[in-house]
C-alpha cells in the first residue's frame, strides 16, 4: 500500500534565511524595512521567497508585536454600499483613501446600522484610530470609540467633543449665504426638503421642535441659518414647511417634493439640505411639468459633480480636502498632545435653478 503523498511545508522565515545564508533579520527587513538593505540584496530575498512559496511576515504576529494594525478605521452608520453609492461620501472615502496611501496605511470600512445598538464591529475593529463619519450625538457606536484608547477625528458631526480631532465646514454660515440670495430674489414663500434629524426612522413633515432638536448638527445647522436669512426679513419660520426623509436618495428628495408642493402649492422655492435631495426635487418638477427656475426655483448643498451638471444652484464644500484632512488629523495625532478643529471653506455657487420669485397674483394659480 502505498503512503500519503508528500506535502512539501510551507517555508518559514526561518527556512528562507537558512536556504539563502543570510539572518532573519536580513529576511524580515527585506519585508518591513527595505531601506536597510541593498537593492540587488532585497530582490534576492524576495525572488527565493517566491520561489520558496514563503508568503512574508505574519501580518497578525508582527501587529502583536508592534502593537500597531496598520490601518485606519472609518466608522460608517450607513450600509456599507452607501461609501460608493452617495457622491458626498464617496468623495470624502477617496480623500481619505489618499492621506492613508501617503503614509503607508490601510483604511478599514467599520460600516454599522443606526438603528442597531451593537458595538461588537467597534470593539474588534483591528486599527490604529478611528474617522467618524458623521454620526448623530447619540450613537452608541460613537461612544464605543470613544471608549477604544485609540485617536479619533470626527468628520461634521458630532460637535463638542472633548479629546478629539475634528473636521467641518461652516454649514450655518453657508446655508445662511444661500438664504440671503433667495431674499435677494424676492422668495419669502419656501418650502424645506431635509435629511433626516433623527435615528428613528420618520418620513414626513418636520415641525420646528424637531428641528430645534435634531440630534444631527449639521441638519440643525444647515435649517438654522436658512432660518437666519429668512426671519432677518420677516418671515414667521413656524409657517415655512419643512418635509423630512429618512432615506438619503434622489427618490427621496422627489416624493418629498411632490408632498411639499401638493400640501404648500404657494411656495416659490424649495430649498433642499443636501444636491442629492435637490436632484430628485429637479426630477419631480420636470414629470410634473414645472418650470424651473420660471416658477419654482430648487437649491442644494455640496457641490457633487452631478449638481454642477444640472446647473444646480448650491452651496460647493471640498468633500475630498476634508477626507484627505480627516486622515491627516489622524496620522499626526501621535506628534500632537492637543487636539485640532479644522473648519474649511464652503462657496455660494449661483447656478441655472434658481431665479426671482413669482408675482404674487401666481402664487395660488395651481402647478
Amino acid at each position: 500500500m502505498s503512503g500519503p503523498p508528500h506535502v512539501r511545508r510551507p517555508a518559514t522565515l526561518a527556512s528562507l534565511a537558512a536556504e539563502l545564508g543570510v539572518s532573519r533579520t536580513t529576511v524580515s527587513n527585506a519585508y518591513n524595512r527595505p531601506d536597510q538593505l541593498s537593492a540587488p540584496l532585497r530582490e534576492k530575498v524576495l525572488e527565493a521567497a517566491r520561489r520558496l512559496g514563503y508568503p512574508g511576515p505574519d501580518p497578525v504576529a508582527r501587529s502583536l508585536r508592534t502593537r500597531r494594525a496598520g490601518a485606519v478605521g472609518l466608522l460608517l452608520t450607513e450600509a456599507l454600499s452607501y461609501a460608493f453609492r452617495d457622491p458626498v461620501a464617496t468623495g470624502f472615502l477617496e480623500g481619505l483613501a489618499l492621506a492613508c496611501e501617503r503614509a503607508g496605511q490601510g483604511l478599514l470600512l467599520v460600516p454599522v446600522s443606526s438603528e442597531h445598538a451593537d458595538v461588537a464591529a467597534v470593539h474588534q475593529a483591528g486599527v490604529d484610530g478611528f474617522v467618524v463619519y458623521s454620526v448623530s450625538e447619540d450613537d452608541p457606536h460613537f461612544r464605543a470609540v470613544l471608549e477604544r484608547p485609540v485617536p479619533t477625528v470626527v468628520c461634521d458631526q458630532p460637535v463638542g467633543v472633548e479629546g478629539v480631532d475634528r473636521v467641518s465646514v461652516d454649514d450655518r454660515q453657508g446655508m445662511r449665504a444661500l438664504g440671503e440670495h433667495l431674499v435677494g430674489l424676492g422668495h419669502r414663500r419656501i418650502g424645506v426638503v431635509c435629511m433626516r434629524l433623527g435615528t428613528v426612522r420618520h418620513d414626513g413633515p418636520a415641525p420646528i421642535g424637531r428641528q430645534e432638536e435634531s440630534t444631527y448638527p449639521v441638519q440643525r445647522e444647515r435649517i438654522g441659518g436658512l432660518r437666519d436669512a429668512f426671519t432677518a426679513v420677516g418671515v414667521d419660520w413656524s409657517q415655512v414647511p419643512v418635509v423630512e426623509r429618512y432615506e438619503h436618495s434622489p427618490e427621496a428628495g422627489a416624493s418629498a417634493a411632490a408632498e411639499l408642493l401638493a400640501t404648500h402649492p404657494e411656495v416659490t422655492a424649495i430649498v433642499c439640505t443636501s444636491d442629492v435631495l435637490a436632484i430628485g426635487a429637479l426630477q419631480h418638477a420636470a414629470e410634473a411639468d414645472i418650470d424651473v427656475p420660471g416658477r419654482l426655483t430648487v437649491t442644494g448643498f455640496d457641490g457633487v459633480p452631478e449638481a454642477d451638471r444640472l446647473g444646480l444652484t448650491t452651496v460647493r464644500q471640498p468633500v475630498r480636502r476634508k477626507g484627505q484632512v480627516a486622515g491627516e488629523l489622524l496620522l499626526d495625532r501621535g506628534e500632537r498632545n492637543t487636539p485640532k478643529q479644522v473648519v474649511l471653506p464652503t462657496e455660494l455657487v449661483i447656478a441655472a435653478t434658481s431665479g426671482p420669485a413669482k408675482r404674487r397674483e401666481e402664487f395660488f394659480s395651481g402647478w
